[in-house]
């Protein structure tokens, strides 16, 4: 199994969201398993042709997501994510019911303002 990154420079997506968009999508497939270990942030950088803040940017974002973690001077390796993403999520949904209810909203509207919050962030 390897890492395959594709890095489109006339993408509107920044290039460190495609690099821990792609990633993350990977570790979650079963593309990339858990425990592999990722290139560094200067391997990685000099292979997509991208400077390494780029990818050390991806690389903390994903990391804060718990989709890999980093082991000192072992490597970066593809966490055990124990559906972390799902976790978050389900957090964040919870936190918007409270504040949701906080604000006076009825059920209806507050799920047709998670739903129209969805439907912008996936188009």
């Amino acid at each position: 199994m390897t890492l395959k990154l594709r890095i489109d420079q006339g993408a509107a997506e920044a290039p460190y969201e495609q690099v821990r968009a792609q990633i993350s999508e990977q570790a979650r497939s079963g593309a990339l398993p858990v425990g592999y270990k990722l290139p560094t942030v200067r391997g990685l950088a000099e292979t997509l042709s991208l400077a390494a803040n780029t990818v050390a940017k991806a690389y903390k974002a994903l990391e804060a997501d718990g989709v890999i973690e980093t082991r000192g001077r072992n490597g970066t390796f593809v966490a055990a994510a124990g559906g972390a993403a799902e976790q978050k999520a389900a957090a964040a949904a919870a936190e918007y019911a409270a504040q949701a209810k906080r604000l006076g909203l009825d059920r209806a509207a507050a799920l047709a303002a998670a739903e129209d919050a969805v439907r912008a962030a996936y188009s």
